[in-house]
């Protein structure tokens, strides 16, 4: 993946990609104290257009809130920040990553340091792989468990806290998997190392309830097209057995979008590929994105002429 755009706004700034750098000594190299979002523009009939914009950049701010700073941008400035980069960029279709680091000097101290704000785009295909998609990925239940929602801040995406994600995935990966679904404190699913989970089991879709779980954008606008789809979407814990007699397991994310999960602890889930309703969940969020969902106008922000800001 290469993750590479020509510029990178910073601070009001649009930074050659090469020169968006940040200190060795910044406090969030460090120490992990920083929050992002991830979101994803794509090619409507009337143009670019970002999912779930405003949603997003409602819980970086939030994201902020929760580590004990405040963003300097309103949501309505890290919107236009946003489009203004997608324009920069010339990207119809890309990924967006906002960030916020703190400059100052390096210590425990959170009001030591001030807060700054980023925001790349880049092109970056399906999370897990286009055949994913379709014939599923494969997981396993990681023996590593979900942060104690009292030792982090689970609503919120602090950049330190995905340590725990990436030591899960790493192991994963390592032993053959595609993804790695944790536990919460108390045994029961949490979520995977990005995304958030589903199981089918008859006309009814189950997902673990929000206590112990970042509460996805693309997670709620999952569950909100379930029901749109006829399905009744019912939240509450989720023991380990349960996934081995699935019909069927998805996960949501910005970056995983709708990816089926085909096998759980070597354990084929249902026909071992997309089951229907996965399939059927999938079209709609994929129509819904590209503007042709009923729900298009309401969800997705239009950016504009790509030629509006000039190199």
């Amino acid at each position: 993946m290469a993750m590479e755009s020509k510029y990178i706004w910073m601070d009001g700034d649009f930074v050659p990609f090469e020169k968006a750098t940040v200190h060795a000594l910044s406090p969030t190299i460090h120490y992990g104290p920083g929050a992002f979002e991830g979101i994803r523009c794509y090619v409507t009939n009337k143009g670019p257009g970002v999912f779930r914009l405003r949603e997003h950049m409602e819980r970086f701010r939030s994201s902020i809130h929760i580590l004990g700073m405040e963003c300097p941008y309103t949501v309505e400035e890290l919107i236009e920040a946003t489009h203004e980069t997608i324009r920069k960029n010339d990207f119809e279709e890309c990924y967006i990553r906002p960030f916020m680091y703190l400059e100052g000097p390096l210590g425990l101290n959170l009001d030591a340091s001030e807060v700054r704000i980023s925001i790349a785009t880049w092109l970056w295909g399906p999370y897990l792989g286009e055949e994913a998609l379709e014939q599923g990925a494969k997981a396993i239940v990681s023996s590593f468990t979900r942060m104690h929602h009292n030792s982090s801040m689970t609503k919120a995406k602090i950049g330190g806290q995905y340590v725990n994600s990436m030591l899960a995935k790493t192991l994963a990966t390592r032993q053959g998997f595609d993804e790695a679904i944790l536990l919460d404190p108390d045994g029961y699913v949490a979520e995977c190392s990005g995304e958030n989970i589903f199981l089918v089991r008859g006309d009814k879709v189950y997902t673990p309830n929000k206590a112990n779980i970042l509460e996805g954008i693309t997670r709620e606008s999952v569950m909100t097209l379930c029901e749109d789809l006829g399905y009744e979407v019912i939240e509450e814990p989720i023991s380990r057995d349960q996934l081995y007699i699935a019909d069927e397991i998805f996960i949501s994310g910005t970056a995983a979008e709708v990816t089926p999960i085909s096998e759980v602890d070597y354990r084929k889930i249902g026909a071992g590929k997309r089951g229907p309703v996965t399939h059927k969940v999938q079209n709609l969020f994929f129509e819904t994105t590209h503007g042709k969902g009923a729900r298009s106008d309401e969800w997705i922000s239009m950016v504009g002429n790509l030629k509006k800001v000039q190199s």
